[in-house]
């Protein structure tokens, strides 16, 4: 009677491996990924030493120079990097579509090769437009130079031959779901196909010393499209994030081997293409309207940028028994908190009136210091009061009502001085904070809502 093989099931999209095959992975949770694979033998034999390629050598005589960043030539990239694209890194640069992934590395594409520096050369591939679509790209952003090549292919062993040819010192794929490897019976795009063409691809850059970007999709909730795994064989991961309706894009970095993996980079689209912003507190303070009630400023941090950002907030009363809460740019479970407490801790009757909350310029303020800001809009909106225009408002507020201390307070506070404000209002226990700007504690919230509806 033949032997029965051993087998072990392991999933598609994660990696890990359960005993019996399940319709779902108890890891990952993703459904349909469990794969029914041969059993590891145990090892038989002792493995035996073999001898090093090389001798190991101490930390201080590794030569450093063949692994320092070479800068892009786009500097909001170059922040979210770590300094620039490290010989032999390969990055993956994940965005929804139509975020404006294919121009920005058009861009980068073409500063790579026309820096003043620069003796290199860049391969981009396409799998999703044709090369004549690309090249329109190209000639309206201005981004055409006879050391940038373009080739249209979806087949993996086609692109390696166009690396041979070519010697491009960067290469751009985009995007990794669109190639597939012939090695391996599966379409492109699926999990398997994913996982094969992303390891060649790493074995390549890793052989070759060559910098390599790869553009991702990403599912509908947001996180990167393919097997988790792909986050692991890459160096770097960016986010590429942006509202359709704004023209504001952040690139944020969620990995990084090379650096701090929590910068934030920021572009605009225009009509050229896409530019980095080295100063966005502007574009979210641009043409705000002075004297109006429901208006605050606030300090958040994006990674280790502090961005001035304006919280709106418009209270009108109604006769519905279920007055509306409308949340735009916030998080509506923190705005649902902050209403709670104004009316419990602060007497501040909301629950006849429809109150809507919103930012300003397409930002998204997600971070807890920006409780208290929201509040004092919320607040000034109720009572029909403005608030001064040259203060910013930082704290987190507590079930309590209390305000709670928040991190770098003086890094906020010395960004929003730089920008002309002159106080502010700050919890308790902020450490130092700089001189041009005059900085009030408040303790708890109801403290300054009865201080605002005295004036």
């Amino acid at each position: 009677m033949a032997k029965k093989v051993a087998s072990a099931y392991r999933c598609a999209e994660c990696g890990g491996v359960v005993s019996k095959w399940f319709g779902r992975c108890p890891e990952c949770q993703a459904w349909g990924t469990i794969e029914e694979v041969a059993a590891a033998r145990p090892a038989l034999a002792k493995v035996v030493a073999g001898a090093p390629a090389s001798p190991a050598r101490p930390i201080a005589e590794v030569d450093v120079e063949s692994a320092r960043a070479q800068k892009t030539g786009v500097p909001e990239l170059d922040r979210v990097l770590g300094g620039g694209l490290v010989p032999g890194a390969v990055v993956l640069l994940a965005g929804e579509p139509g975020v404006g992934k294919s121009t920005l590395l058009l861009e980068v594409a073409y500063q790579w090769v026309a820096r003043d520096d620069s003796s290199g050369r860049s391969l981009y591939i396409t799998g999703e437009e044709s090369a004549g679509q690309v090249r329109l790209r190209a000639e309206r952003t201005g981004n055409v130079h006879n050391e940038m090549f373009l080739a249209a292919e979806s087949d993996l062993a086609t692109v390696l031959g166009h690396v041979e040819a070519v010697k491009p010192t960067m290469l751009i794929i985009d995007s990794v779901q669109t190639l597939s490897s012939p090695a391996v019976e599966s379409s492109a795009g699926g999990v398997t196909q994913v996982r094969a063409v992303t390891a060649a691809l790493v074995a390549l850059a890793k052989e070759r010393s060559l910098p390599v970007v790869l553009v991702g999709h990403v599912t509908k909730e947001g996180s990167v499209a393919g097997p988790r795994v792909l986050e692991h064989l890459v160096d770097v991961v960016l986010h590429f994030e942006g509202d359709k309706y704004s023209s504001l894009r952040l690139v944020r970095g969620v990995k990084n081997r090379f650096g701090a993996a929590d910068e934030v980079g920021c572009f605009e689209m225009v009509e050229e293409g896409i530019v980095g912003v080295p100063d966005p507190s502007l574009i979210f303070m641009s043409n705000r309207v002075e004297g109006v009630a429901g208006s605050a400023i606030t300090v958040v941090t994006e990674g280790k940028r502090a961005l001035l950002g304006e919280v709106q907030a418009l209270v009108t009363s109604t006769e519905s028994p279920m007055p509306r809460r409308a949340v735009n740019g916030l998080d509506a479970s923190r705005v649902a908190k902050v209403l709670a407490v104004l009316e419990r801790r602060a007497s501040l009757p909301l629950g006849k009136s429809d109150v809507f909350t919103a930012t300003v310029g397409g930002m998204k303020i997600i971070e807890p210091a920006s409780d208290l800001a929201l509040a004092m809009a919320v607040a000034s909106a109720k009572l029909d009061i403005p608030l001064p225009n040259d203060m910013v408002i930082i704290g987190e507020v507590g079930l309590a009502g209390e305000v709670r201390r928040v991190g770098s307070v003086g890094r906020r506070l010395a960004e929003a001085a730089r920008l002309g404000f002159k106080r502010a209002l700050v919890p308790p226990d902020s450490g130092r904070l700089p001189p041009d700007i005059r900085a009030t504690v408040v303790p708890d919230l109801r403290t300054l809502v009865d201080t605002l509806s005295k004036r």
